[in-house]
């Protein structure tokens, strides 16, 4: 008889588990607390527009089509991706950057804005092209045993970590103008840390733009999820929607299924968490059960939180598909978020207009807008139902007046405003850390919460909160990682 799998949240690491092990036979079962699948990747339909509610930018897509290809799947027959050049506009406050991932045209760009700086360009390239192939095999491998961190790809890596380097200081190495380095180091915020505390090694998520490109996915990125959901189906597997999962069955230590909020037992014989990390242990483990206590969690780094607009409108502005602006005092702004946990009047944001490339996402001659505003996290103390209202007032007039969104306000024909508060208490997003834990040091690798989870058998984790961490290309290598763990220990006959 096939093994049964129950899987917690139809994410983008829940679906990508549930369509490989569907594939291999398995009997999954996947619990989705909401009415749709994708989780954070999940599309917002309002008034006719729809939106991606977070990851916008598709990096590193050969990880999509290989966990495509595990599950026999060709992934071009299910979406269309359109590769974006220039990548996205970069605005200061006196200046702005297209960046290219076509190198002739990004050496032209940098003559045009940073003369003399081709040659770091050129360095920056070959150097972390040396990291990023010493580091992806420890992306895509497991590190769920102390021994794993004497691996061979781990040793080979260790020289090229730049322990103890931040990101920014790395891209010292190559460029000397403030704002270039910031042009390759505002990537630290995908993973919700600041580019003076973000590792060095982290410099291969502007290297991996710059040598693969960004794309686009024709009617969202939420249409991924979609897709996954649609070959988890043809394997046979079974989704259940608006069924929410109250607690992990736990006997003897051991994950034996899942009791649903209606009460309903499933037994299982692996459960695999999609759930965001901190929530998870909080409500879904059972207090005192495991090693993360709420002092525990609370004791770790957490990523900043997001501030989110999203505007349907009757206009089509003229701005390029990726926009990202900087606070004219960008340091003061990340500690803001970082540290003070106070709300800038001077921030940075990212816009993004897809429907210049997209046009299925709004009505014919209308657009969706979609802003990103990083901000503190619930460890702070910021009153969000007081100043919500206030603070959005405060981005649309950004938008006017910095974006060159003229006349935004008269356009609006509909909107959605998402705080930190919000994420926690809508998305259960722990502490309302829109990118799940810091990619710290001593939260990478093996020192990060394992894939095959360390505080009960039988139970594995995907998504954001585990190895190799929070971005959608590594969420789905740890929804791959922890699925092939599976098919190997049943192939073990344990």
């Amino acid at each position: 008889m096939a093994k049964k799998i129950a899987i917690i949240g139809a994410g983008p690491g829940g679906l990508t588990a549930g369509m490989i092990l569907a594939r291999h036979g398995y009997d999954v079962e996947i619990f989705e607390k909401e009415g749709l699948v994708g989780g954070r990747n999940a599309p917002i339909k309002q008034d006719g527009y729809t939106f991606d509610t977070g990851p916008t930018f598709l990096m590193m897509n050969f990880v999509l089509e290989e966990v495509f290809g595990l599950a026999g799947r060709d992934v071009s027959q299910y979406i269309e991706q359109i590769k974006l050049d220039p990548m996205y506009r970069l605005a200061f406050s006196d200046m702005e950057i297209s960046p290219s991932s076509d190198p002739d045209k990004m050496m032209q760009e940098l003559a045009r804005v940073f003369p003399g700086s081709e040659a770091g360009y050129q360095k920056f390239l070959k150097t972390e092209k040396v990291r990023f192939d010493a580091m992806y095999p420890c992306l895509k491998a497991d590190y769920s045993s102390l021994s794993s961190i004497f691996s061979p790809n781990l040793l080979k890596a260790l020289p090229h970590l730049s322990l103890g380097k931040s990101i920014f200081e790395n891209l010292g190495e190559y460029f000397t103008p403030e704002k270039l380095k910031l042009s390759f180091t505002f990537q630290s915020k995908y993973l919700g840390m600041s580019a003076w505390e973000c590792p060095a090694a982290f410099s291969i998520i502007p290297f991996i733009e710059h040598a693969y490109g960004i794309f686009h996915v024709t009617g969202g990125l939420n249409m991924i999820s979609h897709a996954m959901n649609k070959v988890f189906c043809e394997h046979g597997g079974t989704l259940r929607l608006n069924t929410p999962v109250k607690q992990i069955l736990v006997e003897d230590k051991t994950a034996k299924g899942v009791v649903l909020a209606d009460g309903e037992k499933v037994y299982a014989d692996e459960v695999i968490i999609n759930a965001d990390f901190g929530y998870s242990m909080a409500h879904l483990t059972g207090s005192g059960d495991t090693k993360y206590s709420r002092e525990k969690l609370d004791s770790m780094e957490y990523s900043c939180s997001t501030f989110m607009l999203y505007l349907g409108l009757d206009h089509l502005y003229d701005i390029p598909h990726h926009n990202v602006f900087f606070a004219e005092q960008y340091r003061q702004n990340i500690d803001n978020i970082f540290h003070n946990g106070r709300l800038s009047d001077d921030f940075s944001f990212y816009v993004q207009n897809a429907s210049i490339t997209d046009p299925t996402l709004a009505p014919e001659g209308h657009s969706t807008i979609y802003v990103l505003v990083p901000v503190s996290n619930l460890s702070f103390p910021i009153a969000w139902e007081q100043e919500k209202e206030r603070y959005a007032d405060k981005v649309l007039d950004a938008l006017e007046s910095r974006v060159g969104l003229a006349g935004l306000r008269s356009h609006i024909k509909t909107s959605k405003i998402t705080t930190p508060e919000d994420w926690q208490n809508s998305y259960h997003v722990y502490k309302g850390a829109t990118f799940n834990l810091a990619h710290t040091l001593g939260q990478m690798l093996y020192f990060r919460p394992h894939n095959e989870f360390e505080c009960f058998r039988n139970c594995y984790l995907v998504g954001g909160g585990t190895h190799p961490g929070s971005g959608l290309p590594t969420i789905y290598e740890s929804g791959r990682i922890s699925a092939e763990m599976i098919l190997a220990k049943h192939a073990r006959g344990m």
